[in-house]
C-alpha cells in the first residue's frame, strides 16, 4: 500500500511539472506571436509610407501631401480620360479613402495636376463600350464628372470593384452617407460643330465653350453669364443664358449674378476659373493641359504607345498585415 501511495504521488507530480511547463511554453510562444505581428506590422507600415511617400514625389512640389495616419494605398495604373477634345493617358491613385489623378509627363516618371477626390463622394456608372473608348465607366464628383477607360473589361472591373469597396468601407468608418449631388458631364467638343443653344458654327474666332450647370457645348456669346454653382465653386462660373434664366426664375441668383455679363471678350471671369477648391481637389486645368497637347509635336497616335500600363492592385496584405498562420497560436 505504502508502495502504490509512493507511485500514485510521484505520477501527481509529475503531471503538474508537465503541466506547467506546457503553460510555460504557451506563455513564450503567445510571446513570440506578439512579437511577429508586431515586426509585420511596422514593415508594412514603413512599406505603405514608403510607396505614398513615392507617389507625393512623382508630383514635385505643386503636389499636396498625401499621407495621413490610416491612409494605405491600394491600387494604381493608367486609365484612359475622356477630355474635352479627346481621350488622354492618366495617372490614377486609389487609396481607402481617397482617388488621385493626374496628368503624365517625362515618360510616365512623373504627373502634374494633381486632383484629389473624397471616396464618400464618388458615385460610379458602369457603361457599354462607346466609340472612342471601351471598357468605359463614368466617375460622378460633385465638382466634375468625366468618363475613363480601362485597357481590359477585367482592369475596368477590378478598378470599379475596389473603388466601391474602400468606399464602403470609408463609409461605414465615417459614419455618413454618401454624397448625393454631382456636377454634370461635359459634352465633348467634338460631339457638336454648332453651339447648342444658338445652332451657329464653331470657327477659329468662335471657339467652344461649356456651360458648369448643362455640360452643353455653347459659344461665348451665349455664355456671357455667370452664375455661383455650390456643390462645383464657391465662386461664379460660367453658365449658358438657358441655366441663367432657370437659376432666376428659381431665386438661385444674387443680384450681381442677376446683372452679371461678360465684356466684348466675355472675360468678366478668367476663362481658367481660379476657383476657390475644397480640401479634396485642386483647380480643374483641363482646358490648360490640352492645350499644352495641342502644340505638343508628337502626334496622338505616337501618344498612344505605352499609354497602357497594368493596373497593379496591391493585394489584401498590404491593407494590413497577412497574420495567416500566426493568430491561430494566440488561440
Amino acid at each position: 500500500m505504502v508502495v502504490k501511495r509512493e507511485l500514485s504521488d510521484l505520477l501527481l507530480r509529475h503531471r503538474l511539472l508537465q503541466r506547467k511547463q506546457d503553460i510555460n511554453h504557451k506563455t513564450e510562444s503567445k510571446s513570440v506571436v506578439i512579437q511577429l505581428i508586431m515586426v509585420d506590422q511596422l514593415a508594412f507600415t514603413q512599406e505603405n509610407r514608403e510607396r505614398i511617400q513615392a507617389v507625393e514625389n512623382s508630383f514635385g512640389p505643386s503636389g499636396k501631401s498625401l499621407f495621413r495616419p490610416g491612409r494605405v494605398l491600394i491600387g494604381e495604373g493608367r486609365l484612359m480620360k475622356l477630355c474635352r477634345r479627346r481621350p488622354q493617358p492618366k495617372v490614377f491613385y486609389l487609396f481607402n479613402d481617397i482617388l488621385v489623378y493626374g496628368s503624365i509627363i517625362l515618360h510616365g516618371h512623373w504627373h502634374k495636376n494633381q486632383q484629389i477626390i473624397a471616396l464618400e463622394d464618388i458615385q460610379l456608372e458602369d457603361l457599354e463600350d462607346g466609340v472612342s473608348m471601351e471598357n468605359q465607366w463614368l466617375i460622378r464628383t460633385p465638382r466634375k464628372s468625366f468618363y475613363v477607360s480601362a485597357a481590359s473589361a477585367e482592369e475596368k472591373h477590378a478598378w470599379m470593384k475596389h473603388i466601391e469597396d474602400c468606399k464602403f468601407k470609408q463609409l461605414q468608418h465615417a459614419g455618413c452617407q454618401p454624397g448625393c449631388t454631382f456636377a454634370t458631364t461635359w459634352i465633348p467638343d467634338r460631339a457638336s460643330a454648332i453651339c447648342m443653344r444658338c445652332s451657329k458654327t464653331f470657327r477659329v474666332n468662335k471657339r467652344r465653350h461649356h456651360c458648369r450647370r448643362c455640360g452643353f457645348v455653347v459659344c461665348n456669346a451665349c455664355s456671357k453669364n455667370r452664375a455661383v454653382i455650390c456643390h462645383i465653386s464657391t465662386k461664379p462660373v460660367r453658365v449658358c443664358r438657358l441655366c441663367h434664366l432657370s437659376l432666376q426664375d428659381h431665386g438661385l441668383l444674387t443680384q450681381d449674378e442677376v446683372r452679371s455679363r461678360g465684356n466684348s471678350d466675355g472675360r468678366n471671369c478668367s476663362d481658367e476659373y481660379e476657383l476657390v477648391m475644397p480640401e479634396y481637389e485642386a483647380t480643374i486645368d483641363n482646358e490648360a493641359d490640352e492645350r499644352v497637347d495641342d502644340h505638343a509635336p508628337h502626334k496622338w497616335v505616337e501618344s498612344q504607345i505605352n499609354s497602357w500600363s497594368p493596373y497593379n492592385y496591391l493585394k489584401p496584405h498590404h491593407q494590413s498585415p497577412n497574420l495567416t498562420g500566426l493568430s491561430s497560436h494566440l488561440t
